[in-house]
C-alpha cells in the first residue's frame, strides 16, 4: 500500500514537471496573460488621464448647472445629467421587478425539463449578447405600434434600456438564487412552510446581495448606452429639465456624442469634461456593487 502511494506521488510530480503548472509552456502562457493584462490596463489608464487633462478646464460648476448652448463657454451638461437620472431610474423601476420575478419563476417553480422552459432559457441567454441597437429598433417598433408620435420621451428611452438589460438581470438573479444551498430550502419545507414562503422568506433574502450586484452592474451598462436612444431620436440640444415620463430628454452619452462632432475646440473640451463626469458615475455604481457584494454576501 505504501509503495503504491509513493508511486502515485512520483507519477504526479513527474507529470507536473513534464507538462504541469511549472512547465515552460505554462509559464510562457502565464507571462503572456499578465502582459496582455498590463497592456490593457496601461491603455485604459492612459485614456482616462488624457480625457481628464483635456477636460480639466471645464470641470467647474458651470458644467453641472448650465444647459446646452451654441457657445462652448456657456454650455453645460445639467439637462444631460438629469435626463440620465430620469431614464436610469425609470429603467430600474421597469426592469428589476420583472427580471427578479421571471428569474424566481424559472429557477424555483418552472419545470426545467419542459421544452418551452428550456427554449425560454436559451433565448434569454442569447438575448444577453444582442447588440444594443437592436433593442432600440424593438422599442421604436413597439412605440410605433402603439401610435406614439413623439418617441424621444423618458418612458421610450427607459423601455429600450429595459429591454437591453432585462436578460442580464434575469441571468444574474438566477445565478444568485442557484448559489443558495438546497439545505436552506429543504429545512424550510420540512418545518411546514410552503414553496412560496420558502422563496420569499429564505431563498430570496439570501440571494439579495448577488441580485443587487448584478442589477447595479446592468444599470451601469445602460447608463453608458447611446445607440438605442439615438435611434429613438434622442435630443442633443436641451435647455430644460425633464419633468415626467413623457418629457423630452437627453443623456450624458448622447450629449458627449454631439459635442465631439462639433468643430469648435471648446465643445471637445466640454465632451472630455462630461466624459469624466460619466466615468465618475460609472465608477461609483461599480464601487457600490462591490461594496454590497463584499459586505452582505453569505459564505456558505
Amino acid at each position: 500500500m505504501a509503495t503504491t502511494t509513493a508511486d502515485a506521488a512520483n507519477a504526479a510530480i513527474t507529470g507536473r514537471a513534464r507538462g504541469g503548472e511549472r512547465s515552460t509552456r505554462s509559464l510562457v502562457f502565464l507571462l503572456l496573460l499578465w502582459l496582455s493584462l498590463l497592456i490593457a490596463f496601461g491603455v485604459l489608464v492612459t485614456l482616462i488621464v488624457t480625457i481628464a487633462q483635456d477636460g480639466a478646464g471645464r470641470l467647474d460648476s458651470g458644467l453641472l448647472t448650465g444647459y446646452s448652448a451654441s457657445v462652448p463657454e456657456e454650455a453645460g451638461a445639467r439637462a444631460a445629467i438629469l435626463g440620465s437620472a430620469w431614464v436610469i431610474g425609470t429603467t430600474a423601476v421597469l426592469t428589476i421587478p420583472l427580471g427578479v420575478a421571471a428569474a424566481i419563476h424559472l429557477e424555483e417553480f418552472a419545470d426545467k425539463k419542459h421544452w418551452f422552459n428550456r427554449l425560454l432559457e436559451l433565448n434569454i441567454q442569447n438575448l444577453a449578447a444582442v447588440p444594443a441597437i437592436i433593442y432600440g429598433m424593438l422599442a421604436l417598433g413597439f412605440l410605433a405600434l402603439l401610435g406614439v408620435q413623439n418617441k424621444n420621451v423618458v418612458i421610450g428611452g427607459a423601455l429600450a434600456l429595459s429591454l437591453l438589460i432585462l436578460p442580464v438581470v434575469i441571468i444574474a438573479t438566477r445565478e444568485s438564487l442557484r448559489a443558495v444551498p438546497d439545505e436552506i430550502r429543504q429545512g424550510s419545507l420540512a418545518l411546514g412552510a410552503t414553496q412560496w414562503q420558502t422563496v420569499w422568506r429564505q431563498t430570496l433574502p439570501s440571494a439579495v446581495p448577488g441580485i443587487a450586484t448584478g442589477t447595479i452592474l446592468a444599470l451601469s451598462r445602460a447608463l453608458g448606452e447611446a445607440a438605442p436612444l439615438l435611434l429613438l431620436g434622442g435630443l442633443v440640444y436641451v435647455t430644460f429639465d425633464p419633468n415626467g415620463l413623457l418629457s423630452g430628454f437627453t443623456t450624458l452619452p448622447i450629449q458627449i456624442f454631439n459635442w465631439t462632432g462639433r468643430p469648435q475646440e471648446g465643445f471637445h473640451e466640454l465632451a472630455a469634461a462630461a466624459s469624466v463626469v460619466l466615468l465618475v458615475l460609472l465608477l461609483a455604481m461599480n464601487a457600490l456593487a462591490i461594496f454590497i457584494r463584499n459586505r452582505y454576501q453569505h459564505r456558505w
